[in-house]
């Protein structure tokens, strides 16, 4: 099992080196941050963006992965970006995991003024936007590439210079739905999921176990093998912290695995809700699944 550690894009930077270092100091394999202009209840608090805080936190640290969870086609192009990401992995010496979603509903659906999508068309727009950022970043030499989607054109595009990870950078798609669960056979080198909205307890992991299943039935129709794909869940999904109580993360972390799951994710904890806990817990958890690792 591998575990990652997602810190929200909220802290001055000193403080937020910290923590970037700290993970990696813990012995976490990889850290995260959200990719949206706002998030929920915390759209009135400060709130960073996201490649700019990947960039420093590739200069922070040496070993751990870094990663967007997830990045949201609701404010972006795939050109810019794909250059942006270019940039910040030779930066980190290859260390950037792209997860990318579909969009939320939320703050970054609207704030642009954009019209609101159906899911059908959320859908469309997500595979668009990651089959345009595999052909962006697996580009190795100068040249021209021109795609003209119903939502995103390129006209003679340049992507200068060999990836800093062959042949691009691991791509961890989030679904759910057996549409998204095809684009994850089609083109991901990891799955992501936090599990189904609404359930919790028993309920949520009877769910996530479906979940996985219906990936190995896409994956096999692709011709793909099951464990050709990383699997990460949010383990601070279903209604609990995992950092609540020592056993609720052991809980999580066990059932992760007993469902073939390589990697969990769980929340830096806050002052307050959501993910309210102390570093102390963090510490904690860390020193029972981590020990080999931990300074």
């Amino acid at each position: 099992m591998r575990f990652g550690v997602c810190i929200l894009p909220q802290y001055p930077w000193p403080e937020a080196r910290r923590r970037w270092r700290k993970a990696e100091e813990l012995g976490f394999d990889h850290a995260w941050t959200y990719d949206h202009l706002s998030w929920r209840t915390l759209a009135d608090q400060t709130w960073g963006a996201t490649v700019p805080l990947l960039t420093a936190a590739a200069t922070a640290t040496e070993r751990i992965r870094l990663g967007t969870f997830v990045t949201s086609p609701n404010f972006r192009h795939p050109v810019p970006f794909a250059k942006d990401l270019a940039c910040v992995d030779e930066i980190s010496g290859g260390r950037i995991l792209l997860g990318i979603g579909s969009g939320g509903t939320g703050f970054d659906a609207f704030v642009l003024g954009q019209p609101e999508l159906t899911p059908r068309q959320r859908h469309d727009r997500f595979v668009e936007f990651t089959r345009d950022l595999d052909v962006l970043l697996r580009f190795e030499q100068e040249g021209p590439i021109s795609f003209d989607g119903p939502l995103y054109r390129a006209v003679d595009a340049r992507m200068v210079g060999a990836p800093a990870q062959a042949p691009r950078m691991p791509f961890v798609l989030a679904a759910n739905g057996p549409k998204g669960l095809r684009l994850v056979a089609e083109l991901g080198q990891g799955w992501v999921t936090t599990g189904p909205d609404g359930d919790g307890g028993d309920a949520w992991w009877s769910r996530v176990a479906e979940l996985s299943k219906r990936l190995d039935d896409a994956l096999a129709a692709a011709g793909r093998e099951r464990n050709d794909i990383d699997r990460y869940l949010s383990i601070d999904s279903g209604g609990t912290y995992s950092l609540s109580s020592p056993g609720a993360g052991d809980d999580a972390v066990g059932r992760a695995a007993e469902l073939g799951f390589t990697d969990v994710i769980l929340h830096w904890p806050r002052d307050d809700e959501p993910y309210f806990g102390t570093e102390d817990a963090l510490d904690a958890f860390a020193e029972r699944h981590l020990p080999a690792r931990t300074r």
